[in-house]
């Protein structure tokens, strides 16, 4: 019997392992896959985290933490010459590297092991879990999910075949059929657009194509007091809003989590500028969006719409790359707790502000979702940083006393009416 079982081993579930080993809470984590990895399609060389080292998976809660980035540089003598640096943005190689780092100093971690069903029967939540050719039951008072998400493909790009399209999920995966086309498009206008652009420029091969349905190659906006918004002042703030107020606030703020590195950018500007001299075309196009594509013998054609006129063209092609985003799996092992959970007017899960979902009375076990609560917490939701404080608040909430301190004050910048 497990006090807390975690299904998905993420930055967020791992993290919430990190901050459990030091206290009295028992958790296992869970996940299918045989050992952990982060982002492997995208694992560029030179390709840097978006956030400071400090949003490790401890040491917002637990700065002297023995699993925190700066014990990691430490163990690794690398403590100096991250000093030397200078710089607060680890690339995210390294990064996944500290993850793994972690998770093999962490005894709680079941990899392998694929949860097909949860219920609950009256006392504890009861988990059908395959593990190999062995089904295995496990046992819990609580549960948080967190499978993280999946690459999102629009309809108008869904028919393509493979050997012509794929997401940007797996473009290191599958580079090098890239670099030996001769047209390749890229969808999407995103941090990993961008990158996949940056990258098929600086190779100097295929001819390229940036599309976006955005108005601008927007830059993410990352001011100091925009950030506040990733604090949990303001979470606290954005919870209490009304459903439609919170729905507003998340689609106009998507500059905030879905915008482009400004140091990408400038990168990229700098590629173009020295490939204009003497290399094949490149076409950049803001304000376009995918109506239809097909596959023909001379390659993918595909029917564009600009927004500003409302007109149609056709645009040709020999490899596409969905940068389109992400959206959360779905979750068929928790049907049987379907009729428990309540939901909102749009039918998603109404989430308390501790990250618990709200459930019928019978279900005396509490539910827990990392990072699938964007409509419920706001644009802090995917953020790295916003992880060991969630995860603190987990545990406080599940040993029924405040085992972390959570700080009082994050933000300078006061968000609700004043009184």
């Amino acid at each position: 019997m497990y006090d807390v079982i975690a299904i998905g081993c993420g930055p967020f579930n791992l993290g919430l392992a990190a901050l459990a080993s030091g206290v009295d809470v028992d958790v296992a984590v869970l996940d299918s896959r045989p050992e952990f990895t982060w982002h492997r399609g995208l694992m560029f060389e030179d390709a840097m985290l978006q956030v400071s080292f400090m949003a490790d998976l401890v040491s917002l809660v637990e700065p002297a933490h023995h699993l925190s980035f700066l014990s990691y540089l430490k163990d690794n003598d690398r403590l100096y010459q991250f000093y030397v640096r200078e710089k607060f943005h680890p690339t995210r190689r390294e990064y996944e590297t500290y993850l793994r780092w972690c998770a093999a100093q962490l005894d709680s971690l079941h990899f392998g092991h694929h949860v097909r069903d949860a219920s609950w029967n009256g006392s504890y939540f009861e988990l059908t879990v395959e593990r190999g050719d062995a089904v295995e039951t496990f046992e819990a008072r609580h549960l948080v999910v967190g499978v993280g998400t999946e690459p999102f493909v629009p309809a108008a790009l869904s028919g393509l075949p493979s050997e012509r399209f794929l997401h940007s999920a797996d473009y290191l995966f599958r580079r090098d059929d890239l670099l030996a086309s001769g047209r390749v498009t890229v969808v999407g206008s995103g941090q990993s657009g961008a990158e996949c652009t940056l990258d098929l420029l600086r190779a100097d091969g295929p001819a390229v194509s940036w599309l976006t349905r955005t108005a601008a190659f927007t830059p993410l906006d990352y001011s100091k007091l925009v950030l506040e918004m990733t604090t949990p002042s303001y979470v606290d703030y954005f919870h209490a809003l009304d459903e439609s107020a919170r729905d507003k606030l998340v689609k106009d703020q998507w500059r905030h989590y879905k915008g482009i590195s400004s140091d990408t950018l400038e990168d990229i500007h700098d590629v173009l500028y020295a490939r204009d001299l003497s290399a094949a075309p490149v076409e950049l196009q803001v304000g376009v969006g995918v109506v239809s594509a097909v596959a023909r013998a001379d390659g993918i054609e595909m029917t564009m719409q600009h927004a500003d006129s409302g007109k149609m063209f056709q645009h040709l092609t020999d490899m596409v790359v969905a940068a389109t985003g992400y959206r959360n799996r779905a979750l068929p092992f928790l049907t049987s707790l379907d009729d428990q959970i309540r939901r909102d007017a749009a039918g998603r899960w109404i989430i308390n502000r501790n990250h618990s979902v709200q459930t019928s009375d019978d279900l005396a076990g509490r539910l827990f979702v990392a990072n699938a609560d964007l409509h419920s917490h706001g644009v802090a939701a995917p953020d790295l940083g916003i992880g060991a404080i969630r995860n603190a608040t987990i545990l406080n909430s599940v040993a029924g006393r405040e085992i972390f301190r959570l700080p009082k004050s994050t933000a300078f910048t006061t968000f609700a009416i004043p009184g």
